[in-house]
């Protein structure tokens, strides 16, 4: 069976998604060689192929954010990932996300202060 991309599965959906949910999802998948990029730069010792899938999806999604939403604050991107990892996968996996999100902050976003 033929995996389905990103426009397909928003296509397949019975309601329309929500506006924001089909930009995240197209703008991931548009830009996701690039984020997965940082990501990797930002994650020391971790390769991204090899992280926890949900893990993965919160930092590209968040990633999109910061590169792509200026508008939202860099604290915004951040709490919002932590919050996802928090409420649904490992008991490692906020500390490790806001880590390398504010690793990529910074890359991202130099002028912007992330926790020095």
């Amino acid at each position: 069976m033929k995996a389905l991309g990103p426009d397909e599965v928003l296509a397949a959906l019975p309601a329309s998604p929500d506006p924001l949910a089909a930009e995240l999802v197209g703008g991931v998948a548009a830009g996701c060689d690039r984020f997965d990029g940082l990501i990797g730069a930002a994650a020391v010792g971790w390769e991204v192929d090899r992280m926890a899938a949900l893990d993965r999806a919160i930092l590209r999604i968040a990633t999109y954010e910061l590169l792509e939403r200026p508008e939202v604050p860099v604290a915004v991107v951040i709490d919002e990932a932590v919050e996802l990892a928090k409420e649904y996968s490992t008991d490692a996996s906020p500390g490790f996300v806001n880590g390398v999100l504010t690793a990529v902050a910074r890359a991202a976003r130099p002028e912007t202060r992330t926790g020095d």
